[in-house]
């Protein structure tokens, strides 16, 4: 599978069912504050659609290549945070 399509199938299958079930599960918990949420929601909506155009005029290695350095940053930051 090619990365392009591998990230879009991975949106697809995780996005919409993970984050309802999360998000049902901790509002009952009653923590959520859903005004920060709808903010971070709404760049998440600007980004996504601006990223998702971008990567599609991104060669196949450029793209495979920016994910994977992204993936070693956060998880560089993850062994460094306290």
């Amino acid at each position: 599978m090619s990365q392009h399509k591998a990230q879009g199938t991975s949106l697809a299958a995780l996005l919409a069912p993970a984050g309802a079930l999360a998000f049902w599960s901790i509002t009952k918990q009653e923590n959520v504050d859903l005004k920060a949420g709808l903010i971070i929601a709404l760049g998440f909506l600007v980004g996504g659609y601006f990223g998702g155009l971008w990567a599609q005029h991104l060669s196949e290695m450029v793209l495979r290549r920016v994910f994977g350095t992204f993936l070693v940053i956060i998880g560089i930051r993850l062994l460094l945070s306290r």
